[in-house]
């Protein structure tokens, strides 16, 4: 029975480059492409491991291990294909007349691998970072060799083009630091103590743990409008993703703060007349 199974296992199926193929040598390439894949993240995340004990950033840890995983399987298919007799001098010389087709068939495509390669290497953007891209606003949560991933702050992931990541206008907000200043605007009505509306926003924000000391918050006069006096505080965050929350958080306590002190922020009036 076993010997039945072995010699229809070596049954020659096709003969390649003078190497005939059979059901048995099929499976071994199989199996290696399998093991290549295993082995490619045993090895990226070792590679992981080894650069966050050296004190290397996230983003050149996953950028080195995903170019490491993508280079130990390609290694795999490769010897695969030589296992089944294969010539692998002619898959790249193949390959060369492809990438050529690419070029001219396939642009946007090829411009998406390459820009990949780019961002992995050069990483302007890098895994983890808050950026602003195209008006969606996320945090980095893969970069593929086609596209990134950017999970914005509704939850909902959005698939941006590699290229846009290169030839686009993106806004990283965690290079070179993650802070960032954020402006409330109030307005005051007229005759109102400005003094006394300027103590009370910067001790609002200097009681908010999210403020940073240093620079300390500030206001400034922006303008006289027509209907108030536009004030807007102005203060340092430590992390440029919670700008929305503290900002909120602020609007409501100086609301508060303001009707406790009696400061006025006057509505917008309009004088209609009738024409008689």
């Amino acid at each position: 029975m076993l010997d039945t199974l072995l010699q229809y296992l070596r049954t020659p199926l096709i003969v390649l480059s003078g190497t005939q193929v059979t059901t048995l040598t099929l499976l071994a390439a199989l199996a290696i492409v399998i093991i290549a894949r295993i082995a490619a993240s045993i090895v990226r995340r070792t590679v992981e491991r080894v650069l966050e004990a050296r004190g290397l950033d996230k983003g050149l840890r996953h950028s080195v291990g995903k170019i490491t995983h993508y280079v130990v399987i390609t290694i795999g298919v490769f010897v695969a294909l030589g296992t089944i007799g294969v010539d692998t001098s002619a898959i790249m010389a193949g390959g060369a007349v492809l990438l050529v087709g690419i070029g001219f068939g396939l642009q946007k495509l090829a411009e998406n691998f390459i820009s990949g390669l780019l961002l992995l290497i050069e990483r302007p953007v890098r895994k983890g970072d808050f950026i602003d891209v195209a008006g969606v606003l996320g945090t980095v949560e893969d970069i593929g060799l086609r596209a990134t991933h950017v999970l914005s702050r509704d939850g909902v992931t959005v698939i941006v083009p590699n290229s846009n990541l290169i030839s686009g206008v993106v806004i990283n907000r965690t290079v070179p630091t993650t802070h960032c200043r954020i402006w409330i605007k109030v307005g005051v009505a007229y005759g109102s103590n400005l003094e006394l509306a300027c103590k009370v926003l910067i001790d609002l924000a200097l009681a908010d743990a999210a403020i940073e000391r240093e620079p300390k918050p500030e206001v400034r006069l922006q303008n006289f409008g027509d209907y108030s006096i536009e004030l807007a505080l102005v203060a340092w965050i430590l992390e440029a993703k919670d700008d929305l929350v503290v900002s909120s958080r602020l609007r409501f306590a100086i609301e508060k703060a303001f009707r406790e002190h009696a400061i006025e922020m006057p509505l917008p009036q309009r004088v209609i007349h009738q024409a008689a």
